[in-house]
């Protein structure tokens, strides 16, 4: 369990960090989370699920990640210093920017549920929790925000298994380093779109990453080889789109 105290059950991190590869590793999730050992268990868990992680501990600090960096999901504390983490969430839907927010709390009155919810929150987790509940439904948030419902995404002749990390063509699993995975699983996740390379960067090595147009560049060459070079178009000037042959 996760919560301010009693901490998580011993032992609870170890089974998160063996169970490495059958999580997901696709998104950039922001933690805004200022009770420091949540959010470094909350972390190390995302990590150890393959994601690009980034925290802040500060309301006003968080706004301000929310509404200029691109993030995939976050996951929002309501008690926050400078500025409370409902109006934060207030603050981001105002401004139009649909990221999906999971909120935590420790506080238990359902009422508070439905103020979250109603601000534009996108699904709820009551402290103390355990992790491996809040990676279900953020993997469950993080489908239904790119139109998928079930948990195997499947795009012309691939089929994406993020509890198992795995990717299929026509059926047979393709072997892909952790790289070419976290690559192929946001273009397909994001299928049809035009992503910049600058946007790879941020979703493969992370914010503040410095690599250049030639690390991707070669990434790509990589994982057309395994997945088959008609599926991602290069866009002259712009950047990359996984193209289903289907439609």
């Amino acid at each position: 369990m996760v919560g301010p105290r009693p901490a998580m059950a011993a032992g609870t991190m170890s089974r998160a960090a063996m169970r490495t590869q059958a999580e997901v590793a696709i998104v950039r999730i922001l933690v805004v989370e200022d009770e420091a050992e949540i959010a470094e268990d909350v972390k190390s868990a995302l990590q150890a699920s393959g994601y690009v992680c980034e925290t802040t501990d500060d309301g006003e600090d968080a706004w301000f990640l929310g509404s200029t960096e691109d993030y995939d999901a976050i996951i929002l504390d309501f008690g926050l210093p400078s500025m409370d983490g409902l109006t934060v969430l207030k603050k981001w839907r105002a401004e139009g920017r649909t990221t999906p927010v999971i909120v935590l709390t420790a506080r238990g009155d359902w009422t508070e549920k439905v103020i979250g919810m109603d601000a534009g929150a996108d699904d709820y987790v009551s402290k103390p929790f355990e992790t491996g509940e809040l990676l279900a439904r953020l993997r469950a948030v993080l489908r239904r925000a790119n139109g998928h419902a079930a948990p195997i995404v499947e795009v012309g002749p691939l089929a994406l298994d993020p509890a198992q990390m795995r990717v299929m063509r026509d059926g047979r699993p393709i072997h892909l380093t952790p790289l070419e995975y976290r690559l192929a699983s946001y273009m397909i996740h994001h299928c049809g779109q035009v992503l910049t390379t600058a946007n790879l960067v941020e979703h493969v090595y992370g914010c503040g990453a410095e690599r250049d147009n030639n690390v991707i560049e070669a990434l790509i060459k990589r994982l057309r080889k395994k997945i088959g070079g008609e599926l991602i178009q290069t866009r002259r000037g712009i950047g990359y789109e996984l193209v289903d042959p289907g439609r």
